[in-house]
């Protein structure tokens, strides 16, 4: 029982659990949406939910139906429950939004693709969005990308938690590569200097932006010296 349990989330009553599904972007397929069903109606699971992070959540699930559902979901089950990637969300941008500047999906998907197996200090949550409308919610998430005319704008440490932070902005008019790589320059960053458990608005709050221009943005050599200096 203790694998079945690894990713579920025990609720409210401390008897039941939910399982959560993995939807890269909130991309959802009609094949990810009948398992999900088929799965929902076979273990009674009493209540299905749309997260903040868009994906569905399978509520209420007693323990000794968490192996059946982990083994009928198999990939679409998210087991990420520790210090590591949680999700990435993302609005529609240039696919189907009249206001899309950039292609959020196709970076969301890039983006986890990259970061989803690595491990890091605290979860990390992803929100990248097409334009400056942010319905990806990018200035309120630890890694936040979002796109305008120019190109990609990456922010970093933002929470919308009991204790919300604005994220910083980091770097403006960035190609996908560029942005995609700034990420992972940053997350390497507060990779070796966080403490254990210390989620990215705090660890900004702690090293403050004049330290990670010294240490790590003048270094990055598509982000111009005035810029960081």
């Amino acid at each position: 029982m203790a694998d079945a349990l690894n990713g579920a989330i025990l609720q409210r009553d401390g008897k039941t659990y939910a399982v959560i599904t993995r939807t890269p972007g909130g991309i959802i397929s009609p094949e990810h949406l009948e398992r999900v069903a088929a799965v929902a109606r076979k273990y009674r699971v009493p209540t299905l939910k749309i997260t903040s992070g868009q994906r569905i959540a399978l509520v209420g699930v007693p323990p000794e139906n968490l192996p059946g559902i982990f083994g009928d979901l198999g990939q679409d089950a998210d087991r990420a429950g520790g210090p590591c990637l949680h999700y990435v969300q993302a609005c529609p941008g240039t696919e189907t939004c009249k206001y899309g500047n950039q292609d959020s999906l196709g970076l969301a998907l890039s983006a986890e693709a990259r970061f989803r197996d690595r491990v890091f200090p605290a979860k990390l949550k992803m929100g990248i969005s097409g334009c400056p409308r942010c319905c990806g919610e990018s200035h309120t998430r630890d890694i936040g990308i979002m796109g305008a005319v120019r190109g990609w704008t990456v922010i970093f440490g933002g929470n919308s938690g009991t204790r919300p932070r604005i994220g910083d902005i980091i770097a403006k008019n960035l190609s996908g590569d560029e942005a995609l790589d700034l990420v992972q320059r940053l997350l390497e960053y507060y990779r070796g200097h966080a403490k254990r458990k210390e989620r990215t608005a705090r660890f900004m709050e702690r090293i403050g932006m004049d330290t990670l221009r010294s240490e790590l943005l003048s270094l990055i050599p598509y982000i111009p010296l005035e810029k960081v200096n």
